[in-house]
């Protein structure tokens, strides 16, 4: 698989990366710690560097799997992770970045995943009661100690994110981005990342599933399906947004392409430091998400792609509202 180079320091990996979370958690049904750490593998062997986990995922038992998966293979893979928050009675509870908080979760996940370095440390949300330079300074700590390599962050304000680069160089940034979530475009995020020097790794790049063209009105999302909680995903949106996923059927009979690669290919096709994580619990998803980064999207393509999308209103919000508050801090 092609590489591509994330951050000033030029972190390398495979022009995708890998999501873990869905393997065992938010997404209903959980694959078999077997059947995860298989199919991680398979995904190794097929080209990809890069796999992102965090303590919360679980708690706790994504990294376990995450580590047990890629042990044997330490020396070529990327491993993410990422801390952020207080884990009360197996539940998350609320932000938590104090300096401590980051030293202790930094250690549970050194041993969960059975490494003696992160490769890449995220602070998972901005904790509005941390003054960002504390939390940025901290990482800077532990990546002089050894036990960090890179500092990431997730979802925070362009105003944030500069702050914290300023005391310890940010090398990734994760947020929601795809066809039907185009907030770094206008945010600030883009510009920052450009300005900056800092990649971007979109998380949901294929919307939580929905522009698959796998997704109807009429699919019915179970209960432990944290899909179920998300404006976006109910009957009613779902069958407004058809709109675009139609969109992504059209422009992928043409290309020979599936929807899923198309809009993949479009991500890659923004910037040549963004690298997707799409994630999947099927090995037939895995080898089509990887098959997006040999689809060519013309600048006629992608024009063709920007006038069609311009004319969608995308229905409902990303998150309920507390969620949402939790990002752009």
């Amino acid at each position: 698989m092609q590489k591509r180079k994330l951050g000033k320091d030029g972190l390398e990996v495979s022009a995708l990366g890998f999501g873990c979370m869905g393997l065992n958690f938010s997404y209903g049904t959980a694959l078999s710690n077997t059947d995860s750490i298989a199919l991680i593998r398979l995904a190794v062997d097929l080209g990809i560097t890069f796999f992102d986990t965090a303590e919360i995922y679980g708690p706790y038992t994504n990294e376990e799997i995450v580590g047990e998966a890629l042990r044997p293979v330490r020396d070529r893979v990327v491993i993410a992770t990422k801390f952020g928050f207080n884990i009360e009675n197996g539940k998350m509870a609320g932000p938590n970045s104090r300096p401590e908080r980051i030293r202790a979760a930094t250690e549970g996940s050194l041993k969960r995943l059975g490494i003696a370095q992160i490769d890449l440390l995220y602070q998972h949300r901005v904790d509005p009661n941390v003054p960002i330079e504390d939390v940025a300074g901290t990482v800077k700590e532990l990546i002089a100690e050894g036990k960090v390599k890179h500092f990431g962050m997730s979802e925070p304000g362009a105003q944030t994110l500069r702050r914290a680069h300023q005391v310890q160089p940010v090398t990734t940034l994760q947020n929601e981005y795809s066809l039907w979530t185009r907030g770094p475009e206008t945010n600030g995020i883009l510009e920052a990342c450009e300005e900056l020097g800092i990649g971007l790794v979109p998380y949901s790049p294929l919307g939580k599933g929905f522009l698959t063209g796998a997704m109807t009105k009429d699919t019915k999302i179970a209960e432990n399906d944290f899909r179920k909680l998300l404006p976006r995903f109910t009957p009613e949106a779902m069958e407004k947004n058809q709109a675009l996923s139609d969109l992504l059927k059209k422009i992928a009979e043409e290309k020979g392409a599936t929807p899923a690669q198309i809009a993949l290919a479009w991500l890659l096709a923004q910037k040549p430091w963004i690298v997707p994580i799409p994630g999947t619990t099927k090995l037939h998803r895995l080898k089509e998400n990887i098959g997006s980064a040999n689809v060519v999207l013309t600048q006629a393509d992608l024009a063709e792609i920007e006038r069609a999308a311009a004319a969608i209103q995308v229905e409902g919000e990303r998150y309920p509202e507390q969620l949402l508050k939790a990002t752009g801090l």
